[in-house]
This record gives C-alpha cells, structure tokens and sequence, in this order.
C-alpha cells in the first residue's frame, strides 16, 4: 500500500517525512498536481460496475485500490506547468485527479473539503470557542462606525488579514498591525477587516496536531511584539509541555474540523494564560522541529503509514 504526497518539488518539510517513510520501507508517491499532464498521466476506467484508477509519475505506477492515504502538503494549481497553461486545462485537471482519488478509499491528512473550510477564519473562531479555547474579543467587518466602536471598547486592537498574504509577484507581507481608537476606518468599507483585541504577550505558542498525538513549542517574545512571525528576536523555540485543558480542547477542535493535522498558534499572557489566534490546517513544522527536536515528521509518517482501520 503507497503513500502519495502531493506538494511542490521544493517542499523541505516534505523532505522530512519523505526519509522518515523509506526508513520504515513504506512506498511512497510524490507528485505535485501542477506537473500533470506534462510529467504525470493519469488514467479512471468506469466499466462493468467496476472502479479503477492508475497514477504514474516519477517512474512509480500506483492504482487507487493501492492507495493506503494522501498527504495534502503544499501542491501546486494543477496543469500550471502545462506548455499551455489555462483556467480550463486547470479545472479538468483538477476533476480529473481529485475525482479520481475522492473515488479511493485512502485516508486523507487532510480531505481537501475539510481543509478548505478549515482555512475560513471566521469559521476557526466559532469552532475555538466551541472547543473551549480562550479566544480575543474579534470582528470581521466592512461597516466603519462597527469597527471604530470595537476600537474604543478594548483601547488596544490589531488589524490582521483573514486570508492570508494576497498572491503576487513579489510576495506581499502583511504583518499584524497594532492600531489605536483613533485610527481612520473608512477604508473597512472597502474589503472585510478583522480586527482582534490586542493581547500582551510573553511569548508565542505552536502547537502542532498529527491524529492524537500533540507537540507544543514555545518561543520567548520581545517587549510589545505584536506578530512573532516577523523580525528576529534572538529566541529560539523550544519543547514545552501541553496543559491538560488545551490538550481536551485541541483534540475537540480537530474532531469537529475533521482534520488529521493541524498547527495551532497562541499568544501567552503574562499569567501563562494561551489565548487562541488561529489554526493552520497546513502549517509548517520543520522549523519546529529543528529547533526542539521534536519528533514530528516521524509522527506525520506513521500516521500515513499505519495500517487503515476495518
């Protein structure tokens, strides 16, 4: 039984889990979407009330009724690469292989129907909560008197996108911003804001979800940092244990979301209390990993690999 990965051929984390398979002699698949039809063929055949699906790529042949589970990593568009790229050979593209392995019967780490949903922050929030997280006082909105008052009724508030950088060349950062009551918002009228009351923080908080298991990492935060992902504090991060109350709420949280892998991020207060900020249903763990040598790529292969459940 294979193991595809579907990702870019640039993919360091993906590396990780890659020699951690052929170490436990799993076969493994490696393809990303965008290299079809170019590198990759494909083939379904629907006959005599039958299924049948073939992939080959990288001199690997794999049916679907050979699949034991799909790592979703960091694909590309499909048919990207194609001679003569278009939004058509990409949405044909994007039946023809996904409806292929929808068909199987492998498990997902994770479903991409399940991970889309997973990526709508408004949607993170309600499922926190309802896990019994400690989430910020937060609002998405495009009415600018909303927004103004949710400024004057928790003094300090950060703006943040929902979505995620906007795609481009060169890729655009946008940090989170610190911003005051006093701020101009008629711009929120122009595009949905979220805005977030600001929590003081000592330090930030990933914790990254593989099936059960749970590996929490923390890194030392400068005086009034606002987002810990840009500018080099000269901390690294570092294995830290899993208080029982996140650890209920994150297995609740991955239940409800229907995800096999999930990479949580909290800010920790002054009174080491973790406060919820999102969860990234594909997030990095390499860096994670190779500052705590936690053993997560490891956990990330036996799950692919194990055995599926009769």
């Amino acid at each position: 039984m294979t193991v595809l990965i579907l990702t870019s051929k640039e993919d360091v984390t993906a590396d990780m889990v890659v020699t951690k398979l052929h170490e436990a002699a799993a076969p493994v698949m490696r393809l990303d979407p965008a290299d079809l039809p170019n590198d990759t063929v494909l083939s379904a055949h629907y006959t005599r009330g039958d299924f049948e699906g073939l992939l080959s790529a990288n001199g690997r042949v794999v049916s679907m009724g050979g699949l034991r589970s799909v790592w979703v990593r960091r694909p590309g568009e499909p048919a990207a690469h194609a001679a003569q790229p278009s939004a058509w050979l990409t949405a044909e593209t994007r039946q023809a292989l996904f409806g292929m392995l929808y068909s199987a019967s492998a498990r997902w780490m994770n479903h991409p129907s399940d991970a889309d949903r997973a990526r709508l922050k408004p949607w993170q929030l309600r499922t926190a909560h309802l896990s019994g997280f400690a989430v910020p006082p937060t609002v998405v909105t495009t009415f600018p008197r909303l927004a103004r008052q949710f400024a004057e009724e928790h003094g300090k508030v950060v703006v943040k996108s929902a979505s995620g950088p906007p795609p481009g060349e060169p890729p655009l950062a946008l940090p989170t911003t610190l911003i005051g009551a006093d701020s101009d918002f008629s711009g929120v009228a122009a595009g949905p804001a979220l805005l977030q009351r600001y929590i003081p923080k000592r330090a930030d908080i990933r914790l990254t979800c593989v099936g059960s298991s749970l590996f929490a990492a923390r890194k030392a935060a400068e005086p009034d940092q606002v987002d810990g992902r840009y500018g080099d504090t000269e901390h690294t991060w570092e294995p830290v244990p899993v208080p029982d109350r996140i650890r209920k709420s994150a297995h609740d949280y991955v239940d409800m979301a229907r995800l096999a892998y999930a990479a949580f991020d909290f800010a920790e207060d002054e009174d080491g209390f973790w406060w919820f900020l999102e969860c990234n249903q594909s997030g990095q763990f390499g860096f994670v990993e190779l500052e705590t040598g936690q053993p997560i790529s490891d956990a990330v292969a036996r799950w692919l690999s194990r055995p599926a459940r009769r």
